[in-house]
């Protein structure tokens, strides 16, 4: 009897214990989600009374020109950051997994503009792309190269946030590298230099393979985030120029809070989702032949 009473005393105080978190993530994650797929079949101004419109905001989606527009600026946002930064921050992990002098030093350098802010990371790239006093451009000039106007170009505006982004996030993707390379086995690589393979094998054909589910990870995630970008275009370009740089959640955020379109925003935002999740499950079918589970 003392037993039971001792158990469901210890199991109401961990329901008081958990309850503020399981509130504020119903209040805060759960409503929102059900409420803005409630919006999507709806107009609603935040003024005037709601009103049920059905399937019309998906409807108006697929023919409107510029949604197009800025879910290809999505899948080229996506495209340029994900593939170049992966790579990018696995030949960092592995130069950093070196026992060199400093290495800690490094690491943390590496890290930082993970931990700053996106808006003040993106006011110091605006100014060293400015095409008249930027550092680029000045650099590019002592080899006698004139540069672009970067921010206001529509051939390169997408290509500069894009560099900003992958420097952005390259430390994170570091860091989870290196997690997984210090997971593998010394071992392997003594083997391998015994059996003669050189630096280069070792890497393709060891720290690759082994590294499958860190690079599943590090691969879902930066899709997702990608996605999902808004604050460093928000603050770079708004958008511009021309919506050269306009995505899919900045065009969310237009008419939600600039265009008061609550309704078409929503449907946007699921459209948005829909997208994530079947690029997410194609990602986790396409891993089975990698046996990393």
């Amino acid at each position: 009897m003392k037993l039971r009473k001792l158990k469901y005393s210890d199991s109401f105080w961990a329901f008081i214990l958990l309850l503020p978190n399981l509130l504020g993530f119903l209040i805060f994650t759960v409503f929102p989600v059900v409420a803005s797929f409630v919006l999507s079949f709806s107009e609603w101004d935040l003024l005037s009374p709601m009103k049920f419109v059905g399937v019309s905001n998906y409807v108006n989606l697929a023919s409107d020109e510029t949604f197009w527009k800025v879910l290809w600026n999505t899948f080229y946002f996506t495209l340029g950051t994900v593939p170049i930064g992966i790579a990018l921050s696995l030949l960092l992990a592995v130069a950093l997994n070196q026992k060199i002098r400093g290495v800690k030093l490094f690491r943390a350098m590496y890290f930082l503009p993970v931990i700053s802010s996106t808006v003040a990371v993106a006011i110091v790239w605006q100014w060293l792309y400015n095409p008249h006093f930027g550092l680029l451009n000045y650099i590019l000039s002592l080899f006698g190269i004139e540069g672009p106007l970067w921010l206001t170009s529509t051939t390169w505006a997408m290509p500069a946030v894009i560099i900003t982004s992958i420097w952005k996030g390259l430390g994170f993707n570091m860091l989870l590298f290196l997690a997984g390379l210090q997971g593998i086995d010394s071992q392997f690589y003594e083997a391998a230099k015994i059996d003669g393979a050189n630096a280069v094998r070792q890497f393709f054909h060891i720290t690759v393979p082994l590294l499958a589910p860190t690079t599943f990870f590090v691969t879902v995630m930066s899709i997702i985030n990608s996605f999902q970008v808004f604050d460093q275009i928000h603050v770079m370009t708004q958008g511009g120029p021309a919506r050269s740089t306009s995505v899919l959640v900045h065009y969310l955020y237009q008419n939600a809070f600039q265009y008061f379109k609550m309704g078409y925003a929503s449907a946007i935002a699921y459209v948005l989702f829909i997208i994530i999740f079947v690029v997410t499950m194609l990602q986790f079918r396409r891993t089975k032949s990698w046996a990393i589970y």
